[in-house]
């Protein structure tokens, strides 16, 4: 079916954050908006759409009507991963998560009627902030004591959801804590296999080492699973205070230390070599916590024991390898046009390469 185009998509606000929909990415605004009118409190006045620049896996639109604004979030276009991407959990978790953690969006409706746009999808609220992906803003740069706030505050949001009570928010049968570890890697190493195009690095051995030395979880919290820097809204007068933390389709319960082992794999210093940046976040300037001083902060905050992080380290580089290849291997196939992502396939190889390196050396991370 061809989606009716939304007229509406060239009422783009003066936004930095978005962009007229894609040519590729257009939803059926002629099934989209009765639709939203019908099921969502506050769809009055005026319907327009735009698309979110930002963001790599999801598809994410900035929907109007009248002076108030909401969020639509999709998965991606083409196949997608097992259980991946999932609208579902995600509408669950954040109606309810943001009565215990603020910087969650509040969600307020999910239709899992795919005549509509093709797809599941939930309508949440819009959370105002600026987003920090490769390159700090210069003033945040120029300042270390900026930037050590900006490092800690990564952490003590962290910290703050894995002291959410997920009882409390009748979340207990979110995930299924006990193998969570094992799982992760059984599934990321056939993802990984899965999503492998014939240029694609050999990954056998580093899943191999972290099989051998799989570590055994300590407790089980909320986790994001994909908590970065990128996916929090800090605030404009302030870019060291969180104002949001978004991108909640992989959110479960689990190990905790997978969290801080994911950020852990994003987080770059200075010392590390020039190809430890790929993907990553931009903590490598001056003032930024080191690893272990995040780690350390990490512990004292939460009272959990991080004498296995190495093992997390290791594991989410692979996983973020994993997540790249997903993603290029969409792009491979044509399934999207976005040219962010014709690069993704070699950052992908880089990545491994690191995690294979750090799995057979001693001291990691």
């Amino acid at each position: 079916m061809t989606p009716h185009i939304c007229k509406w998509r060239c009422l783009v606000a003066h936004d930095p954050e978005v962009i007229p929909v894609r040519r590729e990415e257009q939803l059926d605004c002629a099934r989209l908006e009765p639709y939203l009118r019908a099921n969502l409190d506050g769809a009055d006045g005026p319907f327009s759409l735009a698309q979110f620049a930002g963001g790599h896996a999801n598809l994410t639109y900035l929907l109007t009507f009248g002076t108030r604004e909401f969020v639509l979030r999709r998965p991606p276009l083409g196949p997608i991963a097992a259980r991946s991407h999932d609208m579902q959990r995600e509408y669950r978790v954040l109606s309810r998560l943001y009565a215990a953690f603020d910087l969650a969006p509040r969600a307020f409706a999910l239709c899992t009627d795919a005549s509509i746009i093709g797809s599941d999808f939930v309508v949440e609220e819009r959370k105002h902030g600026i987003a920090i992906r490769r390159e700090l803003p210069p003033s945040v740069a120029k300042d270390p004591t900026m930037t050590r706030r900006l490092g800690e505050m990564m952490i003590d949001t962290l910290a703050a959801l894995h002291r959410v009570r997920y009882a409390d928010l009748t979340l207990s049968d979110l995930g299924k804590p006990d193998g969570y570890v094992l799982r992760q890697l059984t599934s990321w190493s056939q993802r990984w296999k899965d999503s492998a195009t014939d240029e694609s690095a050999d990954a056998s051995d580093v899943i191999a080492r972290l099989e051998r030395s799989l570590p055994s979880s300590q407790t089980s919290t909320i986790i994001h699973n994909d908590f970065k820097l990128d996916n929090m809204l800090v605030r404009a007068d302030d870019p060291a205070a969180a104002s949001a933390l978004l991108d909640w389709d992989m959110c479960t319960l689990g190990d905790p230390l997978m969290d801080l082992g994911y950020l852990l794999a994003l987080w770059v210093q200075a010392d590390d070599p020039p190809n430890a940046r790929v993907g990553a976040m931009p903590t490598w300037h001056p003032g930024f916590l080191t690893r272990r001083e995040a780690t350390q902060r990490y512990a004292q905050a939460t009272g959990f024991d991080v004498s296995a992080i190495s093992w997390y380290y290791v594991f989410n580089i692979f996983r973020f390898a994993g997540i790249l290849q997903q993603i290029y291997k969409r792009y491979a196939n044509g399934q999207t046009h976005d040219e962010r992502f014709a690069s993704f396939g070699k950052q992908a190889n880089a990545l491994i390469r690191t995690a294979t390196l750090l799995a057979a050396t001693p001291s990691r991370g």
